[in-house]
């Protein structure tokens, strides 16, 4: 399934054509979930990779065998993503689902399911940086033009899955409505990693040994996903992700955005920032 010039449109929101159809996208909106799941909910570029291995890792007790012999697309399938249903069908065992869904329009399908969601937010000023540079290499994404010009885009939410504001205001805001909600953050998993290793155990009831946790965080970090093929994307044909004009896992370091920022289009995020999230709670440290 081609179609990288494709985009589909739903509840007003734009999806790249290359992996998501009209259907795929309903069948989303009402999937049936089970108690026993785990759902790792994420904008895109705010860590999304990253909580798959951790929760792989944790659920294996600290044996990377699966994480390095199963690409993380198949172990944690994105629920809207058309393949999603061909992957649960052969899954066996409590499941990993993971979604780019705003809240509006999951959330009916998570209403009476006791299942675990795990929201991952990252500082959206690296976020802005990281999903530009992925633009660059993911040939079903569309050309992002200058930094400028997709940070306009960004900030107004007319980029591909829509407004980072409106995703995570969503998904933080009504946590009260799910029976288990974990809110963790990207900065929090690289300043803190066994930390976060030990919360998201805790959260899936999944204690581990000190040897276990140690082997969890080797094959967790940054680094060793970068090499590891099940992870790194570089398993996806040229033609779809060309790795010759970027890295899929480029830096994952937090505050890289100083690197591409000016200082006015700092000085306006931060104001389109306040505005937006006046009547939340979430900090993520860049005020």
């Amino acid at each position: 399934m081609a179609r990288l010039d494709d985009t589909e449109t739903f509840h007003n929101i734009k999806f790249p054509g290359h992996m998501h159809t009209q259907d795929s996208l309903n069948y989303a909106a009402n999937f049936k979930f089970q108690d026993t799941d785990t759902v790792i909910v994420t904008y895109p570029k705010s860590g999304t990779t990253w909580m798959q291995e951790i929760i792989t890792l944790v659920l294996n007790k600290g044996d990377p065998a699966l994480a390095r012999s199963q690409p993380n697309w198949s172990r944690a399938p994105w629920l809207e993503q058309y393949y999603c249903p061909q992957i649960l069908q052969a899954s066996t065992g409590p499941r990993i689902i993971t979604t780019h869904l705003p809240y509006h329009v999951l959330a009916p399908a998570l209403r009476d399911s006791k299942a675990k969601v795990i929201y991952v937010a990252r500082n959206p000023k690296d976020v802005a940086v990281s999903y530009y540079h992925f633009h660059k290499m993911a040939n079903f994404l569309p050309d992002p033009g200058t930094f400028s010009e997709f940070l306009s885009d960004f900030l107004k939410g007319t980029v591909h899955y829509g407004s980072w504001f409106d995703h995570v205001k969503g998904w933080t805001g009504h946590a009260q409505n799910f029976q288990k909600f974990l809110y963790i953050a990207y900065e929090e998993m690289w300043q803190d990693l066994r930390g976060s290793l030990e919360k998201v155990s805790r959260f899936l009831q999944c204690s581990l040994t000190e040897e276990e946790l140690k082997s969890a965080q080797k094959y967790c970090s940054f680094n060793s996903m970068k090499d590891n093929i099940m992870v790194n994307y570089t398993l996806i044909p040229r033609e779809i992700m060309d790795h010759s004009k970027g890295k899929f896992m480029r830096k994952g370091k937090i505050g890289d955005w100083k690197n591409m920022f000016t200082e006015e289009q700092s000085d306006v995020f931060d104001a389109v920032y306040s505005a937006r999230m006046a009547d939340s709670s979430l900090l993520m440290g860049i005020l």
